[in-house]
C-alpha cells in the first residue's frame, strides 16, 4: 500500500509537470520580434501627442475619464483628418507602439493623414473614504447597443472637432481595441455603419459577459453592413465562466466570412495580452486602410448562399412619403396600392405606382388597423371601438361596435384582435365578431398564414410568437408558442408590430431590431435593418408585382424591392413549399 501510494504521488508530480511545462514553453516562445515600422526611422517626421484631457460624460452620467490626442507632423488643419480612436487610451496606443508606427506609415502613405483619439473608460469617483469607484469599464465596452457609440459621436469626437478639423465620413473613421475594447470597437461600427467603417478587434472579447456572444449570430443573421473587420487572438486566450476567447475569436471570423464581410484575421499562440496585437500592428492598419480613399462598400454578392435568399443587389430602403404626424397601418390593395393611416391627424393617404402620396379619405379618426377586403374595400379599425369600411372612394360606413387593435380580412370573412378581453373575434361579411378564441395577453397584430391553414399572432412584449390552428371558418384551436424573435439589447420586448407572409410562407415581422424573417417553421433567418431610429408601426407587400415592401416609421414611409412576392390575406390561398427542417 505504501508503494502504491508512492507511485501515485509521483505519477501526480510527473502529470502537473506535463501540464505546467507546456505553459511555461509558450510564455517563454511568446515573444515577437518588435517591427520595423514600430521604431523611429531616420526622416520620418514625429508627431506629437497632447493630453491628457479630463472629459466628463452625459451619455455615463458621472463618469469621468481622460483623452489624448495623437496628431501627425503632415496633419494640415484645412483638410479634414481621419480619426483613429483607441479604447483604453494612452496605455493601450503605447503598448501597441501606435504613435510610432503611426508616424512611419502615414510618411510612407500606406495611412492616410489621421488624428489618433486614445480614450479611456469612465469611473465614477465615490465621495467616501477607502472606497472604490465605480469602474465603468465593463458596462461601456462589453455591452450591446449603441451607447457607446453615441457617446463617440455625441459627446467626444465633438469636443476634440472644437481644435481639430475632423472628417464626418464614415470611411475616414476607424476603431481600434484589446479584450473588452476590441468588442466595443467592433460594437460601435456595428451599431453606427454611417459614422465608421474600420475596425481593428486584438483578443476581443465576444463571449457571455455581457451579451456578446451573440455577436456571431447577429453577424449571419442581420443583412450586411459596410464594415471592414481585423481580428487577432492567440491559441492560449482566456478559457472562463463567460467562455472561450480562443472560440468565440474563431466563430467570429466564421461568421464575418460566411457573411462576406471584408475580414482579415491574424492567429497566434499567446494568451490575453498585447504582445502579438503589437507585433501585428503595422500589417493590421496597412490591410485595414489600403486602397483608401476607395469607400468601404456592402459586401458583396454571391458568397455564402442564404437560405432565405430575399436581398436585391444594390436596393435599400427608400423613403417615398414623410412629413405625417404619426405613419401606421400600412396596407396593399389587389394592384399593389398603398393605404396608410396618420392617426393623429386623422387621415389616410394612398401612394400609386407613381409613389406620389395622395389623401385618401380625411376627418377619420384616429385609425390603428387597416386591411383589403376582396372586393377591393378596406376595414378599419377606428380609435379602437368601431370597424369601419372605406370604398374605393374613400367613403366611410359603419361595420360594427366592437373593442378592437387590429382587423386582417380573408375571402370569406374577417377576424379582429380585442385587447379588452383579451380575445380574437370572428364575423362573416355582413355578419357581427364573435369571440372565436379566449386569450391570457392581447394580440397586437395577426395575419393567417399563406394556405389559411393556421394563423400568426404578435404581442408585443413577448419575444415569441403564438400559432393557432384555423380549424374552420371562425374557428381557431390548438394555440401555441411557436415563432423566436430577436430582441435588442437594452430591451427585452421585441415590440412585433406587424406581420405579413410571402409566397414561400415566410413571416415579415417588425420589431424594433428591425423586419425579422422567419421561416415557415418560426426561425428567424434574416433581419431588415430598420430604415431609421424610429420605431416600425408595420409592414405590407405590394407594387404592381407583389415585390415591394413598405414600412411605416415615426412620420415617413419606405419601401424596399426584395426578390420574393407578398401574399395578401385577402386573396385565395395558395399552398407553400415543404419546409427544410
Amino acid at each position: 500500500m505504501a508503494a502504491f501510494s508512492l507511485f501515485r504521488r509521483r505519477a501526480s508530480l510527473l502529470l502537473g509537470l506535463a501540464v505546467f511545462l507546456p505553459s511555461l514553453v509558450v510564455v517563454a516562445e511568446e515573444e515577437y520580434p518588435v517591427p520595423a515600422e514600430a521604431t523611429k526611422q531616420e526622416g520620418v517626421p514625429e508627431g506629437k501627442i497632447e493630453g491628457p484631457f479630463d472629459f466628463k460624460s452625459e451619455i455615463f452620467p458621472g463618469t469621468e475619464r481622460q483623452y489624448w490626442i495623437y496628431v501627425p507632423a503632415q496633419y494640415d488643419a484645412d483638410k479634414p483628418a481621419c480619426s483613429l480612436i483607441v479604447q483604453d487610451g494612452l496605455n493601450r496606443a503605447q503598448q501597441w507602439r501606435l504613435p510610432t508606427i503611426c508616424d512611419n506609415l502615414i510618411h510612407a502613405q500606406e495611412m492616410p493623414v489621421t488624428i489618433g483619439v486614445f480614450v479611456t473608460p469612465g469611473v465614477v469617483p465615490p465621495l467616501v473614504e477607502n472606497a472604490q469607484p465605480r469602474f465603468n469599464r465593463s458596462f461601456e465596452y462589453d455591452s450591446l447597443g449603441d451607447r457607446y457609440a453615441r457617446f463617440l459621436l455625441e459627446e467626444l469626437l465633438p469636443e476634440v472637432g472644437k481644435t481639430y478639423n475632423l472628417s464626418n465620413n464614415p470611411n475616414d473613421r476607424a476603431l481600434a481595441g484589446a479584450s473588452s475594447g476590441g468588442i466595443c470597437a467592433f460594437n460601435a461600427a456595428w451599431e453606427r455603419p454611417d459614422a465608421f467603417r474600420r475596425v481593428i478587434s486584438t483578443i476581443g472579447t465576444y463571449v457571455g459577459l455581457r451579451g456578446g456572444n451573440s455577436f456571431p449570430m447577429l453577424v449571419r443573421k442581420m443583412e450586411p453592413k459596410p464594415l471592414r473587420v481585423f481580428l487577432q487572438d492567440g491559441s492560449q486566450d482566456l478559457n472562463i465562466y463567460a467562455g472561450d476567447w480562443w472560440v468565440a475569436n474563431q466563430d467570429m471570423l466564421s461568421a464575418l466570412q460566411w457573411a462576406g464581410y471584408d475580414v482579415f484575421h491574424q492567429w497566434g499562440e499567446g494568451g490575453h495580452n498585447g504582445k502579438h496585437g503589437a507585433a501585428v500592428m503595422p500589417a493590421a492598419l496597412r490591410w485595414l486602410w489600403r486602397d483608401y480613399p476607395e469607400p468601404i462598400e456592402l459586401p458583396p454578392e454571391g458568397g455564402t448562399a442564404r437560405r432565405t435568399d430575399i436581398l436585391v443587389a444594390g436596393q435599400g430602403w427608400e423613403e417615398v412619403s414623410t412629413g405625417h404626424e404619426s405613419a401606421a397601418a400600412p396596407a396593399c390593395n389587389g394592384a399593389g396600392e398603398l393605404v396608410f393611416s396618420d392617426s393623429k391627424a386623422g387621415r389616410l393617404y394612398v401612394v400609386g405606382e407613381d409613389n406620389k402620396t395622395r389623401i385618401f379619405a380625411d376627418q377619420t379618426g384616429s385609425i390603428t388597423s387597416l386591411s383589403f377586403t376582396p372586393d377591393g374595400n378596406l376595414l378599419a379599425v377606428k380609435d379602437g371601438k368601431q370597424i369601419v369600411q372605406f370604398d374605393t372612394d374613400g367613403q366611410p360606413s359603419l361595420v360594427a361596435e366592437v373593442n378592437a387593435e387590429s382587423v386582417v380580412a380573408l375571402p370569406d370573412g374577417y377576424f379582429v384582435s380585442d385587447p379588452s378581453r383579451p380575445a380574437m373575434l370572428w364575423s362573416t361579411y355582413g355578419g357581427k365578431p364573435a369571440v372565436c378564441l379566449q386569450l391570457r395577453e392581447p394580440v397586437s397584430h395577426f395575419a393567417p398564414t399563406v394556405d389559411h391553414a393556421f394563423m400568426h399572432l404578435l404581442n408585443k412584449d413577448s419575444c415569441f410568437t403564438l400559432h393557432c390552428r384555423i380549424a374552420a371558418p371562425g374557428q381557431l384551436d390548438q394555440r401555441q408558442e411557436y415563432g423566436f424573435l430577436h430582441a435588442s439589447h437594452r430591451d427585452p420586448r421585441c415590440g412585433a408590430s406587424g406581420v405579413v407572409l410571402d409566397r414561400q410562407g415566410r413571416a415579415y415581422v417588425t420589431s424594433r431590431m428591425g423586419v425579422q424573417v422567419l421561416d415557415q417553421l418560426g426561425r428567424v433567418h434574416l433581419i431588415l435593418a430598420p430604415p431609421s431610429s424610429d420605431e416600425l408601426t408595420g409592414l405590407a407587400f405590394g407594387g404592381a408585382t407583389g415585390e415591394t415592401l413598405y414600412v411605416t416609421a415615426g412620420g415617413s414611409v419606405f419601401l424596399r424591392q426584395l426578390n420574393t412576392q407578398g401574399q395578401g390575406a385577402f386573396e385565395a390561398p395558395v399552398q407553400p413549399p415543404k419546409p427544410r427542417l
